[in-house]
């Protein structure tokens, strides 16, 4: 049985890649960088090899964090996909479809449980992400389609840019969905896309700095 932090980050992470009403999130911070981009320098989208989320996309949300971990350990937090259960507890299963180290041509398997809604019962999402762009301690950039019991995303695209910064590592993210369902109700797909995104920050940012402290 789920506790209510496990149903709440269930449901916003399952969020982060399939469009769902959760944890509502801040207008502004959907509509625009976060004050910490605004006032440094790095205020642009997030790109990786030139690549950046889908630029025709409705539904989109952008956001950033300040990890105090080594660049290499943050990053390898983050593209060790298969480790994701270890410290998101919305991830279920994480599976590699290659081998060897996440690069771009990589593809991965994940599973997330989402609590029922008023509009969608309660189902295990899957996910399949293609990895397009990878620059190592740089950047990552992935896209994909996700599916579950009454849920379906025609195509997500998520883009992480990592840079190394005084008091530790700056990591930005940005993402965008496709698809009949997410674009029925751009708002909401909104608010629940930034409400996944911002656990999935504070969590890489408590495992990465754990990690960090060992």
């Amino acid at each position: 049985m789920f506790t209510t932090r496990s149903r709440t980050a269930a449901l916003a992470i399952s969020l982060a890649a399939i469009g769902a009403l959760g944890v509502a999130a801040s207008p502004a911070q959907a509509a625009a960088p976060s004050a910490q981009a605004r006032s440094g320098h790095h205020t642009g989208a997030p790109e990786c090899g030139g690549q950046g989320v889908d630029p025709d996309a409705l539904v989109r949300y952008r956001s950033e964090i300040l990890i105090d971990a080594p660049l290499r350990t943050v990053f390898k937090t983050q593209t060790d996909v298969e480790s994701w259960p270890s410290w998101q507890d919305a991830v279920l299963t994480s599976q590699r479809l290659d081998s060897g180290p996440l690069r771009a041509g990589s593809s991965f398997h994940w599973t997330t449980p989402v609590p029922a809604t008023p509009s969608t019962p309660a189902t295990t999402l899957d996910i399949t992400s293609s990895v397009e762009q990878l620059e190592r301690n740089q950047c990552v950039r992935w896209t994909g389609p996700a599916d579950g019991e009454g849920i379906h995303i025609d195509e997500g695209t998520h883009v992480w840019t990592f840079t190394k910064v005084k008091g530790g590592v700056l990591v930005r993210t940005e993402e965008t969905w496709t698809g009949d369902q997410a674009e029925a109700d751009v708002p909401t797909s909104t608010e629940a896309l930034g409400a996944g995104l911002e656990i999935w920050l504070k969590d890489l940012k408590a495992a990465a700095e754990a990690r960090a402290a060992c």
